[in-house]
């Protein structure tokens, strides 16, 4: 199997974007409680955004696993929807980017070669860099903004952008291959990632996602509505403020995790805004290099 075989464009006549950027999220392992594509989907909200680019479902899934789903139409006329991987093309006349996004599903399989059409539509594309964004879970607490942290193989990001180079060894999904074939392929990659409290299991937590989107809004430079999901941030945050009230030992375990996050705050990494800039200087950088 090879990429030509499982990917399909359609590049052919459409105007190239203004210095693109790839923004990836997959559902799945470094995604919790779907934070992620939450996040990057709600970047396409009442924008068009048409697909440049899909991966073919059928190899990269265990469909036992990852189950299609049967809807019915407005005829009544049954259709099979198949987890997707499409590429959209969004375009931001404002803004100093366009971005390619990609808001889909972890496959199980060939991660090589899922890894590989990733980096054709990078290529076909012209993105200057790829930004791929996670959730985790973390030891914080729901009543304080997550926080969002980055990493990256680049030497010169991380020189650039005060970064630190991943530390991580172990069992790792989609996205940690991709960013080591990013890497041998030179392509620059960032990985952002926020942390979910740990203690709401699987819960949607609609903070950390506006925690990624502000994070973009200001690196990137995109402009981003986080209304829709702040007014659900509100109503979960009651229901996790009665939750914790109603059990003593959660209660003072919220506590010792405000302590322990107010520590944190004090040596964070970068404010967005610096990081944005900095951002910045380090494409114009890479553009004078090519030159």
């Amino acid at each position: 199997m090879n990429v030509a075989e499982v990917l399909s464009t359609h590049f052919e006549g459409v105007a190239p974007l203004n210095r693109p950027i790839m923004v990836l999220a997959l559902r799945g392992w470094f995604d919790i409680a779907e934070v992620a594509t939450v996040a990057i989907n709600e970047l396409l909200v009442d924008r068009v955004a048409p697909i440049a680019a899909s991966i073919d479902p059928d190899p990269f899934f265990d469909f036992t696993q990852e189950r299609p789903l049967v809807e019915l139409d407005e005829d009544e006329v049954r259709h099979i929807r198949w987890p997707l991987n499409d590429f959209r093309f969004a375009r931001f006349p404002d803004s100093p980017h366009d971005l390619v996004v990609l808001a889909g599903v972890e496959p199980h399989l060939h991660y090589r070669t899922f890894a590989d059409c990733v980096l054709e539509v990078v290529k076909e594309s012209k993105c200057e860099v790829v930004v791929t964004v996670g959730a985790v879970a973390d030891t914080i607490p729901h009543t304080r903004p997550p926080f969002v942290v980055g990493s990256t193989t680049n030497r010169k990001l991380i020189s650039a952008l005060g970064l630190s180079p991943p530390r991580y060894q172990g069992i790792t999904g989609l996205v940690g291959v991709l960013q080591e074939r990013l890497d041998r392929a030179g392509v620059p990659a960032v990985s952002l990632r926020v942390g979910v409290p740990h203690y709401l299991g699987n819960a949607e937590h609609p903070q950390s996602s506006i925690a990624l989107l502000q994070h973009l809004h200001h690196v990137v430079g995109v402009p981003v509505h986080t209304a829709r999901l702040a007014a659900e941030a509100a109503r979960r945050r009651v229901l996790h403020d009665e939750a914790v009230a109603d059990d003593e030992q959660a209660t003072a375990y919220v506590a010792m995790l405000e302590r322990e996050y107010d520590q944190r705050a004090e040596a964070a990494i970068p404010s967005a805004d610096d990081l944005g800039a900095d951002f910045e200087r380090f494409l114009r950088e890479q553009r004078d290099d090519e030159t």
